[in-house]
């Protein structure tokens, strides 16, 4: 039985690697550039309730890995982005919220602006719905701010400021949007005060998802009126 001869096995390997590299770098441009629609309100609020929880508790812990990974599921399996692309618009938004973490004033929270226009951009290159990626960046960076910084602001600030958030991407009146606001921060002050007061406990954080359930599916239903 005649040896296949070693340069023709090195050639026939050399043509299956390049046909292989050829239909991964095919794969890559169509999941990056290729045109989607994400209807931005056809969200579950069910699912995004519980990665929300799953992603606090993550950037609470330092798992940047983590976070990044639940980010990119959010990305997949709310606005519909394929794999490379949810991935890299996931690395956007865990960046930012690491930096943002490790600021101290408000200098340093701004240099987390790009790479949260970066993630509205690319949301907003998906949607149905028109909204201004900067703008929503901008908002994004403020309600973080006013968390962050609340002792310095009045009750219903952060309220407000997340309503904002949603008033711009979808296009309705802030006040219709304040329950999904309240829902979510008082979620967040419970996170708080309990990590201030000694550690959050399961009890609590069963308390926060349920808040952040009753949120999102305020949102909800405000969006689809």
């Amino acid at each position: 039985m005649p040896i296949y001869p070693v340069y023709k096995r090195k050639r026939l390997l050399l043509k299956i690697a390049f046909v292989v590299l050829l239909v991964v770098a095919v794969w890559a441009i169509v999941d990056l550039y290729w045109p989607r629609t994400a209807h931005l309100r056809e969200f579950d609020p069910e699912e995004v309730a519980r990665l929300e929880t799953a992603m606090w508790r993550s950037y609470y812990d330092k798992q940047q890995a983590k976070l990044f990974f639940e980010l990119g599921e959010l990305l997949r399996s709310q606005y519909h982005m394929p794999l490379i692309r949810s991935n890299l618009v996931a690395y956007y938004a865990a960046k930012a919220a690491f930096v943002f973490k490790r600021g101290q004033q408000r200098s340093d929270y701004e240099k987390a602006l790009p790479e949260l226009v970066k993630f509205y951009q690319a949301i907003r290159q998906m949607s149905d719905l028109p909204f201004d990626a900067n703008r929503a960046a901008q908002l994004e960076l403020e309600w973080w701010i006013i968390h962050r910084e609340r002792a310095r602001h009045q009750p219903g600030d952060l309220d407000r400021s997340l309503a904002e958030l949603q008033a711009e991407i979808y296009h309705l009146p802030v006040d219709r949007l304040l329950e999904h606001g309240r829902k979510r921060a008082e979620a967040m002050i419970i996170r708080d005060s309990k990590a201030e007061a000694g550690g959050v406990t399961e009890d609590d954080w069963r308390r926060i998802d349920l808040l952040l359930h009753e949120s999102w599916r305020s949102l909800h239903k405000a969006v689809n009126l």
